[in-house]
């Protein structure tokens, strides 16, 4: 439970900040950040490095019919990037406390959010389950280009939708095929598993 734990607390740090006053918002998102980031930290502390399979892994049906699961794991690459992104959510924090000035609820609850969609893709042993945390960082990421960014934030904004739309349209249809296509395993059976047990099913 310690990854999904990891995914939705930023959910509701970032619930907990939109109600704040505005002098605690700053102060109290740091905290709830390095409390987030302390807490990845116990990933590398029960990771097994000695084994090349998936860890702290959770599988649970979504949409059993069509083989979507919820399935999280980590192996040795997403584990860092898990703790790199706790990481840096702080630091964001402390270096938007002089650029950020307007909507400062909202810039913070947007950054928990990034934090953790960013994290559910590292983490997503499902292609549908990655695909929803991948578009859902590009939510995010849109009001915070739109809202906190530079002087040419529109014209920023208007591309990021236009490259990010069609991207994940394209994406959308490989999965479709691919989970199509995973009917010709020997399980017969329609999957979105990408996981490397999963992979392996093709050799």
């Amino acid at each position: 439970m310690l990854i999904s734990l990891l995914l939705f607390l930023p959910v509701l740090f970032a619930l907990i900040v939109l109600f704040l006053p505005l002098r605690m918002v700053r102060p109290v998102a740091l905290v709830l950040g390095v409390f987030e980031f302390i807490l990845s930290c116990g990933l590398l502390t029960a990771f097994d490095k000695t084994t090349p399979a998936l860890q702290f892994v959770e599988k649970v049906a979504w949409v059993p019919r069509l083989g979507i699961n919820y399935f999280v794991g980590i192996d040795g690459l997403s584990l860092w990037l898990v703790i790199l992104t706790t990481f840096l959510t702080p630091i964001v924090i402390l270096a938007s406390m002089e650029s950020v000035q307007k909507r400062v609820a909202g810039f913070h609850a947007a950054l928990f959010l990034l934090q953790t969609a960013m994290m559910g893709s590292f983490v997503a042993m499902d292609a549908v389950l990655f695909y929803t945390f991948f578009e859902l960082s590009l939510v995010p990421m849109y009001f915070m280009i739109g809202i906190w960014g530079g002087e040419r934030r529109i014209y920023a904004t208007v591309k990021f939708f236009i490259y990010t739309m069609a991207g994940s349209l394209l994406m959308l249809l490989a999965i479709i095929y691919l989970m199509y296509a995973s009917k010709e395993l020997p399980s017969g059976q329609m999957s979105a598993d990408v996981s490397p047990q999963g992979a392996s099913q093709t050799v």
